[in-house]
């Protein structure tokens, strides 16, 4: 859709979905969310939520009206359904109905259940008129971690891998040195997607044999929870997921006392007598955590594929060639994109069993 195609709603949402992009690193668990005050086609008032916690798009954009006296003949253009109850701020459905604007048009519908549907209900029953579902699509896009997160109760699951042009993630023999097949340019491309997501899980195979740090290094953004598998309770405290540099969670079915020797570290027993990967996403969604990046060894990655605990996946192949070793997972799906980046094949998955939102 171009900008000369769209109608004149569609024009001012789209507004609202570039604001709601301003907060991909401070909004989530929450959900990215844009608002814009239109009187007599021109902006007097835009806004985004900024941080979790702290006051929603709506607050922000009423807070930014100067002329007040302008909100009885305006439209309020919002993403995502106004909210109905209290939680860590009040209602912005009762702040809509006591700014007296006469018009709202609402994005797509909130999925969670303490709103879904009833801020729109308690805004027409004040007696505006709201349209729903413009640009919905687009909307729910955006959103798709907290959709997942709010329907399907666990965190939103991109897993990330890199492999060899012959499709193998490490070769036969190891020689003495690291192999890398990523470059620092597409290293900066897993950074970010590092700072997209608020948890990253690696196995115990990958931290010991890789000994990665799992930060945000060469990108800009929040450190994610670093998630290790340790069955037996054998990690070193010299590893550098104990580094104390970002929040460490070591699941098992061992407690070998790391987590007491180290900064910010925390342990959770598994049931190994039952599928390790729902009670891991079961605490994970406990702890308010609404995406999980994986960046562990084939093991992890391909139960989370068999299992079907994944939404997206990106694979990066690299130009060398191993002619044998680890080979990559068979996630056994087209992909949905494929782009070369530099030098580099880079291919995004998405699932096609219609879980994931926004399809």
């Amino acid at each position: 859709m171009t900008p000369h195609s769209m109608t004149t709603d569609e024009r001012w949402m789209a507004r609202c979905l570039q604001l709601a992009r301003c907060g991909c690193c401070g909004a989530p668990p929450n959900p990215m969310v844009g608002a814009v005050i239109v009187y007599q086609d021109r902006i007097i008032g835009e806004g985004y939520h900024v941080k979790c916690g702290e006051a929603h798009a709506e607050v922000n954009a009423f807070a930014a009206v100067t002329h007040p006296e302008w909100l009885k003949d305006s439209t309020l253009y919002v993403s995502l359904e106004p909210c109905s109850h209290f939680g860590r701020t009040p209602p912005c459905a009762d702040l809509i109905v006591r700014k007296g604007v006469r018009r709202v048009v609402v994005g797509c519908i909130d999925p969670y259940s303490e709103v879904s549907g009833r801020g729109v209900r308690l805004l027409r029953q004040a007696g505006i008129e709201v349209e729903v579902g413009v640009l919905e699509k687009e909307c729910m896009e955006l959103n798709r971690k907290f959709i997942v997160s709010q329907t399907q109760g666990r965190p939103f699951v991109t897993l990330k891998w890199a492999e060899s042009a012959d499709g193998f993630m490490a070769p036969e023999v190891l020689p003495s040195q690291n192999i890398f097949i990523s470059t620092p340019r597409t290293l900066m491309r897993a950074h970010r997607l590092r700072s997209e997501h608020q948890a990253v899980m690696i196995g115990r195979r990958t931290a010991q044999l890789d000994n990665p740090s799992l930060t945000v290094r060469r990108w800009s953004g929040p450190q994610p929870l670093r998630v290790v598998l340790d069955r037996d309770g054998v990690l070193s405290p010299s590893l550098r997921i104990f580094d104390g540099k970002a929040p460490t969670l070591v699941c098992g079915g061992r407690d070998n006392g790391v987590r007491r020797s180290q900064a910010d570290c925390d342990y959770i027993g598994l049931d190994y007598g039952r599928p390790v990967l729902p009670q891991v996403l079961a605490e994970l969604q406990r702890r308010r955590v609404q995406s999980l990046l994986v960046e562990g060894g084939r093991q992890l990655l391909q139960s989370f594929i068999d299992a079907g605990l994944w939404d997206e996946a990106h694979v990066e192949i690299g130009n060398a060639r191993f002619g044998g070793g680890l080979p990559a997972p068979d996630i056994n799906l087209p992909p949905v994109t494929e782009e070369i980046l530099w030098g580099h094949t880079v291919k995004h998955y998405r699932r096609t069993d219609g879980v994931q939102s926004g399809r």
